[in-house]
């Protein structure tokens, strides 16, 4: 019996540039999901969780296809058939999962899954299991089998995470560095809007199409550049409808702010870096329109609390987390302040907790 571990992630800028070419600043979190992995002695595989009463039997014989009923199993049967067809040996045991992450937050819980399940099966025949080639192989699964055209940041950062940084990871040549998040006398708060996210996977792909005409038409008014993070500002004017003029302006403005937010987390200057995150908040709710009451309320309201140096939504959006940066003096009075007025305008009572950052996938000693 083996134990492995697979981080959930935050990005704390850059969001929604992933599928567009762009730069994005992702980091994983010392919360996430546990796998315990047990062999088994016939052909099949047996999926269970110690938070879901689901639970999910295969025969590695057979075909393993989506099917929504197979509720969160479809996450871990999606990797286990790429691993089948791609005709890598895959052991027949059972996985028991365990997690501490609040699902459908934007904290990355699917993809967790996915590379905790993708890791912990290739390593019980590979010692050493490349990185960079999981979190490609799980981004496909997501795409292919699971029908979510992400882009690469979420399995990237629980892959490759590190602790205490943050990871500069370029969408478009899939390369990334570490830049140190060291966050001194100050917090990492997540707050969770708990608003379930049921318009995620289609307003996603709305918002991926609506990009893709946007650079479609500016590749041919304008550049044959290859991604829309590599259009400039005053190339907007060739855009005439105003919904893909919008949304191509968040995603060119908001990978300037990563390419700022890196340099100045280099200098350790969390002033700047939180003004950035205030910025970005703005664009995605006015530009891209993928906030909603919830995460306006949480990230606008921490903005103006004392000891606040910004806030922003983290995730795809309408619902999910937002997240902020805050001094420890003032962490318990930012806590209360937020959730009373969180509560007085939605109706809804929020969660709001410390967290910090921490290594990818690995296994448990």
């Amino acid at each position: 019996m083996k134990q492995y571990f697979a981080p959930g992630r935050v990005n704390l800028i850059g969001e929604h540039l992933d599928y567009n070419g762009g730069l994005v600043l992702p980091a994983a979190l010392t919360i996430g999901v546990t796998a315990t992995f047990i062999p088994r002695n016939d052909n099949r595989i047996v999926l269970r969780s110690a938070t879901h009463s689901f639970s999910k039997e295969v025969s590695l014989d057979d075909e393993i296809v989506f099917d929504a009923k197979n509720d969160w199993t479809n996450y871990p049967l999606g990797i286990i058939a790429q691993l089948l067809k791609e005709n890598h040996s895959v052991p027949a045991c059972e996985i028991v999962y365990e997690s501490n992450l609040p699902e459908g937050s934007g904290l990355s819980s699917s993809a967790a899954v996915e590379v905790l399940t993708a890791y912990a099966l290739l390593s019980q025949a590979e010692s050493n299991v490349n990185l960079v080639w999981l979190a490609n192989f799980c981004k496909q699964v997501e795409n292919d089998f699971i029908g979510v055209k992400c882009g690469i940041m979420d399995q990237y950062a629980v892959a490759l995470g590190k602790k205490d940084h943050a990871l500069l990871l370029d969408c478009n040549k899939v390369r990334h560095e570490y830049i140190p998040f060291e966050l001194g006398d100050y917090k990492l708060m997540v707050m969770n809007t708990m608003k379930p996210r049921s318009l995620i996977h289609s307003k996603y792909n709305e918002r991926k199409s609506e990009c893709e005409a946007a650079l479609h038409i500016i590749q041919t008014t304008k550049s044959e550049i290859e991604n829309l993070c590599e259009a400039d500002m005053f190339w907007l004017d060739v855009l005439t409808d105003e919904v893909l003029r919008k949304r191509a302006r968040h995603v060119i403005s908001e990978n300037l702010r990563v390419k700022e937010a890196a340099k100045v987390l280099e200098w350790n200057d969390l002033s700047t870096f939180g003004r950035l995150m205030n910025a970005s908040h703005t664009s995605l709710k006015n530009d891209y329109e993928v906030t909603g009451i919830e995460l306006d309320t949480l990230a606008e309201t921490a903005q103006e609390q004392k000891g606040c140096l910004g806030a922003r939504m983290t995730g795809a959006g309408f619902g999910g987390c937002a997240i902020a940066i805050v001094h420890q003096s003032a962490v318990e009075e930012f806590k209360n302040k937020v959730q009373e007025k969180y509560l007085l305008v939605t109706g809804l009572h929020c969660e709001i907790y410390e967290t910090q950052i921490g290594d990818g996938v690995h296994q448990i000693n």
